[in-house]
């Protein structure tokens, strides 16, 4: 655990030694803002709910997520630091761990830094605030298993522009296999079985239980196969390298 938080220290430490975090920190609460305020009219609805903050996030991530954390092998392989890094005593494993720990943590900065969100919806009404913790916490694992996907991107090649696109890809197949309009084409031609196969893959449909307040096991279940997934098969590209 030690060598872990070492990495993860590290890591995260290089975030903010570059202008890169905080122009991630002020795109990313601007487009919150204007999803939340303007394009999903949060005063016009007239409740004090959180709806239209949380119901973007699948989208808002498919672009910030994978753009935070398409660095994080393709620049250790581009620089030629990869081979000293894995000769260090520790196990890939602690390596992988701890770089996707570091990433987290920033996304997790991101996300808590929009606490300002939460106290205009207390100060106009009486808000469900045990829904708004739900969805929070639905909104990381949904980075994480993003930023997951992102670190086997990136892993896989060292031209982060690619690993950018590659997980954009990953990442958008992961919404669209539960979005409606897909899931009503499959309608016509695939059996109910098939559908509801296909749309247990989707992260919009486990993170739709965190926005409604309900906190399930299997949603929990589903965000942490994908990361421990997408994690697992890193470590067996950067093994192979």
């Amino acid at each position: 655990m030690r060598n872990i938080l070492i990495i993860a220290k590290r890591e995260l430490a290089s975030y903010f030694t570059s202008p890169v975090a905080y122009v991630f920190l002020v795109i990313f609460l601007l487009l919150t803002g204007f999803f939340t305020f303007t394009a999903g009219q949060f005063f016009e609805r007239g409740e004090a709910s959180l709806g239209a903050f949380f119901g973007w996030h699948p989208w808002l991530y498919l672009v910030l997520v994978p753009a935070a954390g398409m660095r994080l092998w393709a620049e250790e392989r581009r620089a030629g630091t990869l081979e000293l890094l894995m000769t260090m005593p520790i196990t890939p494993w602690q390596a992988i761990f701890g770089k996707f720990l570091a990433s987290w943590v920033f996304l997790g900065i991101a996300l808590a830094l929009t606490f300002p969100v939460v106290v205009t919806a207390n100060v106009l009404g009486t808000p469900d605030n045990g829904i708004i913790f739900a969805g929070y916490l639905g909104s990381l694992f949904l980075a994480g298993a993003y930023l997951a996907v992102t670190c086997l991107t990136s892993a896989m090649t060292r031209n982060q522009v690619v690993a950018f696109i590659l997980s954009v890809v990953a990442c958008l197949f992961l919404i669209l296999a539960g979005f409606n309009p897909v899931t009503d084409l499959m309608v016509r031609w695939a059996s109910p079985a098939l559908i509801d196969t296909v749309a247990a893959f989707s992260v919009v449909t486990h993170f739709d239980g965190f926005q409604k307040g309900v906190i399930d096991s299997r949603d929990l279940a589903y965000f942490l196969s994908v990361i421990g997934f997408s994690l697992f098969a890193t470590s067996i590209v950067l093994r192979n390298r």
